[in-house]
């Protein structure tokens, strides 16, 4: 049953806890039918269909710990080192989420994380970080209220973290998630993301590579958020929402059939009109490096000339997703190795496949 927003707000503490530490390991994810543009309150414009990544991951602690005297209630610990900037962020997004989990207020939060990717390279590492914290935070509402199970555990996990990236509430589910109401998805909401059930979704897609070419490992001239902001006034605003959810009626029945070459088709489609309507916005800018549109050109000729199942989608950066059956894999890391490799910076490159959501590492 579609909960509504009052279905997120915190039931009562049944068991105090002054003192708590837990520990998330949450993924980035790749959307196949992007969420680009918004509406209300960190809502989307049009749902949004994605797999769970493996290896890309946020490790996030969170230790909830008695509250001074002192104005400083939050720190953030970014691979060791503590943040401001980030720290501000965090900040700003348990301050939003306080209505939902109020108990926040009464401790004082230090925060380490560490990402296994470059930050803000255009690999969703918001969506992995604040996923991760939202399930922080949902460790403490369970401790505390002790009468969360574990459907309204992730839905709620969900909630929030869109509270702080709406590409993070998808990333709390393992393998396939929609995001955004949808006609398909009777139980899809823009409030928080649902899991594609895996029935709906054939086999070949279940161990699906994605190997990520690390094109531009620098921090993206615009930021996602900006990005969304700008599609407001884009003269194809209307027309691409419509073209997205069109997009997800075809791509679930993609999936249902485990049609790869259709697929494929439908995810390059969605990648070049992600960054086509950048480019021609009336606030125009281009994401995209050089080494980006050799590596498309390099990918279409090899797939013309072998006729392997090697596909791409970009995500709101220059790097370059490669999307592959796991039975192709040799001679696709055969290719990267002998002619893709030159255009990554630093010859990187991140082996990762559909993986299995997030897991807990402490308590």
């Amino acid at each position: 049953m579609m909960k509504e927003t009052a279905d997120f707000i915190f039931r009562g503490i049944n068991s105090p806890v002054e003192q708590a530490e837990y520990t998330w390991q949450s993924p980035s994810n790749i959307a196949l039918v992007k969420y680009w543009g918004k509406k209300g309150d960190q809502l989307p414009a049009n749902a949004s269909l994605s797999f769970t990544l493996s290896q890309c991951v946020t490790t996030t602690t969170v230790i909830f710990g008695k509250r001074g005297s002192d104005r400083q209630n939050l720190q953030l610990f970014l691979d060791g080192e503590e943040q401001k900037a980030f720290g501000q962020k965090a900040f700003s997004f348990l301050d939003k989420i306080r209505g939902f989990q109020p108990f926040l207020q009464d401790y004082h939060i230090q925060i380490h994380t560490k990402n296994s990717f470059p930050h803000s390279s255009g690999i969703a590492s918001s969506a992995s970080g604040m996923s991760a914290l939202a399930l922080c935070c949902m460790s403490l509402e369970k401790e505390l209220n002790g009468n969360v199970d574990s459907d309204f555990f992730y839905e709620k996990a969900s909630f929030l973290a869109r509270i702080g990236s709406g590409s993070a509430s998808r990333s709390v589910y393992s393998k396939f998630a929609m995001w955004g109401q949808h006609h398909e998805y009777a139980n899809g909401s823009d409030l928080y993301a649902i899991q594609v059930p895996e029935k709906e979704v054939h086999k070949d897609f279940h161990t699906f590579r994605d190997t990520i070419l690390l094109i531009d490992q620098g921090k993206k001239s615009v930021s996602s958020t900006v990005g969304h902001s700008l599609l407001d006034k884009h003269p194809f605003r209307d027309e691409r929402y419509q073209t997205a959810n069109n997009n997800i009626t075809e791509l679930k029945h993609i999936l249902e059939k485990g049609d790869i070459e259709a697929f494929g088709n439908l995810v390059e489609q969605e990648a070049l009109m992600l960054h086509a309507l950048m480019m021609s916005g009336p606030e125009s800018f281009i994401l995209m490096k050089p080494n980006t549109l050799a590596v498309i050109e390099k990918v279409r000729n090899w797939r013309t000339e072998t006729g392997t199942q090697l596909f791409f989608t970009l995500d709101a950066g220059a790097n370059v997703h490669l999307l592959y059956p796991e039975s192709a894999e040799p001679i696709v890391l055969e290719f990267i190795q002998n002619e893709l490799i030159v255009y990554c910076e630093d010859k990187n490159y991140i082996c990762d496949n559909v993986g299995e959501g997030p897991q807990q590492l402490m308590p």
